[in-house]
């Protein structure tokens, strides 16, 4: 019974005082799930979980091929849990805070260059509304650094043209404010003239900016699919998604000396580690101008 007393009020807390979307309580509640699961058939009530019980479930994961980011976003869970249970004097720590972190393998993204953007973009047969739309999502993608669900969730109402700024709602419903260049606002302000305006929305959909040919608002599936087929078509041999364009706007910012905070916040990452996995990047652009221009490794 104490263990769904404290899930309740674990929901409520994470509701009320977090105000998390749906999707985000539901893993978080998920995360301790897996535990309790894990410890009630040895007796073990919440208040009495220890660091071992947690890094033995780790390790059950880790045994089963969950990924290692799968696993850091659950022992995460575990400690927004007990957070909260010390904060209510259920517990006197949080035994998931003295559980480490498991080491996430630091695998570069694949990026793409300003010339591959090109070679998708000029697949686009632009006298046709689909592809010409599409010319302009890949723009946005590779120049704003959106996430694709947040760009086919985007709305009319997000466009702030004088400003030249996208208002964006990322995960677990944050807002942000992203800039966007003069070059991919008139694509996007030509699009919703000429294109978006022929098209007739299906009811509820009015708000949205990119919309299918039948007026409802592009899916997630859509643009990995019509970018996939324009990888094939311009012949990149690299393995590309909409996220590759996300990566590739990060990684030219950081590669060209923008400020890591900075780029997290244009990223909507809530944490500063995230962002530096494209300081790798950055620091082989470093090594490679040195190697290339000074004169002593000039020399050698």
């Amino acid at each position: 019974m104490d263990w769904q007393r404290h899930l309740r009020d674990f929901e409520a807390h994470l509701r009320l005082e977090r105000n998390l979307a749906d999707n985000s309580v539901q893993a978080y509640l998920r995360d301790v799930e897996h535990l309790r699961r894990y410890v009630e058939p040895m007796g073990v009530e919440a208040q009495d979980v220890t660091p071992v019980h947690i890094q033995g479930l780790l390790k059950e994961l880790n045994e089963v091929g969950i990924a290692v980011a799968s696993q850091c976003r659950f022992l995460s869970g575990l400690r927004t849990f007990y957070r909260m249970l010390v904060i209510e004097d259920v517990v006197s720590e949080n035994p998931a805070s003295l559980v480490e972190m498991p080491k996430r393998p630091q695998h570069l993204p694949d990026v793409l260059t300003d010339e591959d953007v090109s070679a998708l973009q000029d697949t686009f047969d632009r006298s046709l509304p689909g592809p010409a739309r599409n010319y302009v999502i890949v723009e946005i993608l590779y120049g704003c650094g959106l996430r694709v669900s947040e760009l086919v969730n985007l709305r009319l109402s997000n466009i702030y043209v004088e400003e030249e700024m996208l208002q964006v709602i990322g995960k677990g419903n944050k807002e942000r404010w992203v800039p966007i260049n003069s070059h991919a606002l008139s694509l996007l302000q030509d699009y919703i003239l000429t294109i978006r305006s022929q098209l007739t929305p299906q009811p509820g959909e009015e708000k949205y900016v990119f919309l299918n040919l039948r007026g409802h608002h592009l899916s997630r599936v859509a643009v990995f699919q019509f970018i996939k087929e324009a990888v094939e078509k311009a012949g990149l041999h690299k393995n590309v998604s909409p996220h590759s364009l996300r990566h590739s706007f990060a990684t030219e910012l950081v590669q060209n000396g923008a400020d890591l905070r900075a780029v997290q916040e244009m990223l909507g990452h809530e944490s500063l580690s995230t962002t530096q996995i494209y300081t790798h990047l950055s620091h082989q652009y470093l090594r490679d101008t040195i190697t290339t221009y000074h004169p002593h490794y000039k020399k050698n």
